[in-house]
């Protein structure tokens, strides 16, 4: 280590542990990895550390529906997301869980700490109450409309559409997304973080470049709106710390989570023998960074760095958010095979195809970026088949069988290599900002050199040569170094393919201060293809393992049933590929410029759809909202001329006002199949 070294403490958002990894959390977990390697080839002491987020409402209802423990359950789940990650090659230098005595001990900390300050406060709130399920319903298990801007289908404490934060008891149309009973309020004494106390120490961190320029205008709003006290316990039952004072008290999951990526370095200090005050004391020197999606920034740019300031431990250097993903540009569909997890993927593709495509697509802003899939193909074939791994395998062969292997004592154009040399800065700087795609496409640009160099030396002609042969040797070992480079810049995101180069070239693990050096005068194996093309049938077997509905109906007419003659009969196999599901509709709103239709947002029971039904005539859009009907799930989408419509409501009638969508018993729930 030089005094250049810097000491960077690095994570990322915790997985949720009641379910599978899917594409859009390797967004993340890709970036942060590729940020990560990136450092400690530069010859930093980087390490990565992450958890399963392991406690709340909904792993304790899941457990329980299952018949097994809390601790059961997230031990499997934690599995799988640790050979998940592995299968993407997200390389952790330790992965823990929130549910451990490390995380105990700091949130108990923090708070004790907090308390004392006169930071926490008491008082009896009014809160939503499941009367079917007796318990208090968790924010995320309120579903309804948004007070500010009525978007539907919202949870209970932030807006995805608008942003905004809220207490359960402001949404608009209020259902329990237990029993779907209509929630009522019930008294409860809970325990507030006074974040308005930080105010002027939250406004001197947030404006000193720590965060992102959309982030930072995000948080002007929140601060001209006042911050709010923050509501950090919840009422048994519940799954998680309890409240070292309040017996039947639980610190809510949103202030255990965080201050599990102390719990997770802790563990690890624990083991390795590193002194963890020296990263987390309020003056260390040690640089801290978090890489989270942008829907959570709220939680890590003000409560977070207001709960490490009032417990005397140090602020975060940096929060880097990013955003969603789409999937041909759409949100990921179960419907349509795009709602893909990360096994699925693996079944059938390799991992460093999607870490490519993601990292060419990636920048340091929050934008949301969309996995093309057409685009996928071609691009991961044409830039690293077509021209990275192109140039080793147009040299390697020539220097094998001509040469036993050994590459030139020299290279013939030191200048050409000495660009390749300098490029590297600029693109090491990239990678510093998280500008991978930038990184990417200066990266692929040194290939078209690297090829148009072969192309025009043309090592095939010189070796029919009898003079030629020392201009083979020349030539390849030149095409050879061209080729470490660019792997060498390409490391960070592609390892796997990288440790088979360095096998090919018989050198140890590529960094960027090696390639300062030439490779010459030294042996090479024999050259074994470094990756294959993506073959575009994986791709569609991937989307067609992805499909968790029954396959598509016949595209039919949207709207209601009408008095039609009864049409050719069908086999019962025929009708039971028809998946009728139970839903709410959450939001029905007209169509400008439509004579017939509405369109109608239904819940499912955790997915949301769009549909066009021609039921105008008939109903008034605010007597829809809040009711349950029957949908037909599984029926292909059908692009109209106002939207994609996502499925089919059934209704009967002459029609008219005489007109009426099927209305499911009491005690139905969304999602519920109708047999």
């Amino acid at each position: 280590m030089t005094s250049d070294t810097r000491n960077i403490l690095v994570t990322s958002a915790l997985p949720y542990a009641n379910g599978p990894i899917h594409l859009g959390h390797l967004v993340e977990y890709i970036q942060t990895d590729i940020w990560v390697r990136f450092q400690k080839m530069r010859g930093h002491q980087c390490l990565y550390v992450c958890a399963d987020d392991a406690h709340g409402t909904p792993i304790m209802l899941k457990a329980q529906s299952e018949g097994i423990t809390p601790e059961v359950l997230i031990e499997r789940i934690g599995q799988e997301h640790r050979e998940d990650f592995a299968g993407f090659l997200v390389d952790f230098d330790h992965y823990h869980s929130t549910h451990s005595e490390e995380n105990r001990h700091f949130a108990e900390l923090i708070y004790t700490r907090l308390r004392d300050a006169g930071h926490i406060a008491r008082r009896t709130i009014r809160q939503a109450y499941d009367p079917e399920a007796n318990m208090f319903l968790p924010d995320r298990f309120i579903k309804g409309e948004c007070p500010r801007c009525g978007a539907a289908d919202q949870y209970g404490d932030s807006c995805e559409a608008c942003g905004a934060t809220y207490a359960p008891t402001d949404l608009k149309n209020p259902v329990s997304a237990i029993s779907g009973a209509t929630p009522v309020e019930k008294e409860s004494e809970h325990y507030f973080f006074k974040l308005g106390d930080f105010h002027a120490m939250l406004r001197k961190w947030t404006g000193s470049g720590s965060l992102q320029e959309e982030i930072r205008n995000k948080l002007r709003e929140w601060f001209e709106a006042g911050l709010n006290d923050w509501d950090i316990s919840r009422d048994a039952p519940y799954w998680g710390f309890e409240i070292p004072d309040a017996p039947g008290k639980y610190f809510y999951v949103w202030l255990d989570a965080p201050i599990g990526y102390m719990a997770s370095f802790k563990h690890y200090c624990q083991q390795q023998g590193l002194d963890f005050d020296a990263w987390w004391r309020a003056d260390s020197t040690a640089e801290l960074h978090h890489f989270i999606g942008k829907d959570i920034a709220y939680f890590h740019t003000l409560f977070w760095p207001a709960m490490l300031s009032g417990a005397g431990f140090r602020t975060p250097t940096a929060v880097h958010c990013h955003g969603f993903l789409t999937v041909n540009g759409q949100k990921m569909s179960k419907s349509r095979g795009t709602f893909i997890k990360a096994r699925t993927y693996l079944d059938h593709l390799q991992p460093e195809y999607l870490r490519y495509y993601f990292a060419a697509k990636l920048g340091p802003g929050v934008d949301d970026i969309d996995l093309s899939l057409e685009d996928f193909i071609a691009r991961v074939n044409s830039d690293l088949v077509g021209k990275a791994v192109n140039i080793a395998s147009r040299c390697a062969g020539f220097i094998h069988k001509g040469f036993a292997g050994r590459l030139a004592d020299s290279l013939p154009d030191p200048d050409l290599y000495d660009r390749y040399v300098r490029a590297g800065e600029e693109i090491a700087r990239h990678y510093e900002r998280r500008e991978f795609g930038q990184a990417m496409r200066e990266i692929m640009a040194l290939a078209d050199v690297a090829n148009q160099y072969v192309d025009e030396q043309k090592p095939w002609v010189l070796a029919k040569r009898e003079d030629g042969q020392a201009q083979v040797q020349a030539v390849c070992t030149q095409g050879i170094n061209l080729f470490r480079a660019i792997l060498t810049y390409l490391r960070p995101v592609l390892p796997a393919m990288a440790e088979k180069a360095e096998g090919f070239l018989g050198i140890p693990a590529l960094t960027w201060a090696a390639v300062q050096q030439p490779l010459v005068g030294t042996r090479i194996n024999a050259y074994e293809p470094l990756m294959t093309r993506v073959d575009p049938q994986a791709v569609q077997t991937l989307l067609e393992a992805s499909k968790e509905s029954l396959a598509p109906t016949p595209t039919q007419p949207q709207g209601p049933l009408t008095q039609d003659p009864i049409r050719e009969e069908i086999t019962y196999d025929d009708f039971a590929k028809v998946d009728l599901r139970i839903v709410r509709i959450s939001r029905a709103e007209r169509v400008e410029g439509a004579d017939k239709l509405l369109r109608l947002t239904l819940d499912l029971g955790g997915e949301t759809r769009q549909v066009f039904a021609g039921i105008k005539s008939a109903y008034d859009p605010a007597d829809l909202e809040g009711r349950l009907t029957v949908m037909v799930a599984n029926l292909a989408p059908r692009k109209m001329k106002f939207g994609l419509s996502e499925g089919m409501v059934l209704a009967a009638g002459p029609g008219g006002q005489d007109l009426f969508i099927l209305s499911p018993d009491t005690g139905a729930q969304p999602g519920m199949r109708v047999k």
